[in-house]
């Protein structure tokens, strides 16, 4: 066929009026692939089982498979890194945890920036308990710390490890009620469990799932929780602000973060998501049933969130002298 000026012109013109004809953009086709939801911790236990809630839900909205990828390790360090490095095209996402806001005060060096992670949606709270023997010689917060205050070394506090959250809470604990306190660090909350119910131990803080059998079998008893407000896992334990220690609020909690650089509409999507998941009742009661409360917040909410814990715990790990291993 003969091209003519006159043909040449006519086609430029109708490709104006049709507009440009670019492919369509990677954040409006979102999903179009597996998403892979980045877990610190291993399988089975409540952020685990949490984030595979949280993964189906996900999937049968957005219509794509949401996966659930474990890679414990060095205290959520593992994870942090990876997703650190990921491709920042909205397929990767870090289920961000609460040695998050410590790590840097925790150790000299960390194979990532915290800056190379963006806020995506805040998604829950594991508030933690004061837990002790029913046995124990003293039946209230009051009578504890008196307790510990009539006791030359004072209180000992079973902890899941060094540096995790319980550990810090209870270094905020001794500082707000003025008693002296050592922490036994242990590999999980279970051989805590035991040397508390051997007498060996006066407390420990706690996500109280972990506890419940043996609260329910009356061998341990809940003093309170370090939270703002009662918990609707446990209503009936009063806080610990209520009981005096105004300083002493403290949970694990759990969030979505994403490579910097991820596309905005991909993150306002997802962000969307986590809220609208989270407002389901029966989303509510399964988490409440692994220890965890919904606390759904924006990418905003989020940031401002991670900025508050890295300073508060900051200045506990500093004023404790604490280094990671």
């Amino acid at each position: 066929m003969k091209v003519t000026r006159r043909t040449l012109l006519g086609t430029i013109a109708a490709g104006f009026t049709a507009g440009p004809h670019f492919p369509a953009s990677a954040e409006g086709d979102w999903p179009s692939r597996v998403v892979r939801l980045v877990s610190p911790y291993g399988a089975g236990g409540a952020s685990d089982i949490s984030l595979r809630i949280l993964a189906e839900q996900f999937g049968r909205s957005l219509n794509q498979q949401f996966i659930v990828e474990n890679k414990p390790g060095a205290g959520t360090r593992v994870a942090n890194e990876l997703v650190s490095r990921a491709t920042p095209d909205g397929y990767t996402f870090l289920y961000a945890a609460a040695p998050f806001a410590t790590a840097e005060a925790l150790f000299e060096k960390l194979n990532y920036n915290r800056k190379d992670l963006q806020p995506v949606a805040m998604a829950m709270m594991a508030p933690l308990f004061l837990v002790v023997n029913a046995q124990a010689p003293f039946k209230t917060l009051q009578e504890m710390i008196d307790y510990g205050r009539s006791k030359p070394e004072g209180l000992t506090f079973g902890s899941p490890g060094a540096g995790s959250q319980p550990h810090l809470a209870a270094e905020l604990l001794f500082r707000d009620a003025g008693v002296k306190g050592l922490i036994v660090p242990f590999r999980g909350d279970n051989m805590a469990y035991t040397e508390l119910l051997a007498s060996r131990l006066d407390a420990t803080l706690t996500a109280i799932s972990t506890a419940l059998p043996h609260i329910q079998s009356g061998a341990l008893r809940v003093l309170g929780v370090a939270s703002a407000e009662r918990s609707p896992i446990y209503p009936e334990a009063f806080t610990l602000v209520e009981q005096g220690l105004s300083k002493v609020i403290a949970s694990g909690w759990y969030g979505f973060m994403a490579p910097a650089a991820t596309p905005q509409p991909i993150v306002d999507r997802l962000q969307g998501e986590v809220i609208r998941v989270l407002a389901d009742p029966e989303v509510k009661q399964k988490l409440l049933a692994q220890g965890l409360e919904a606390r759904p917040g924006t990418a905003g909410e989020f940031g401002k969130f991670i900025d508050d814990e890295t300073r508060k715990w900051g200045e506990v790990i500093r004023a404790a002298g604490l280094k990671g291993e």
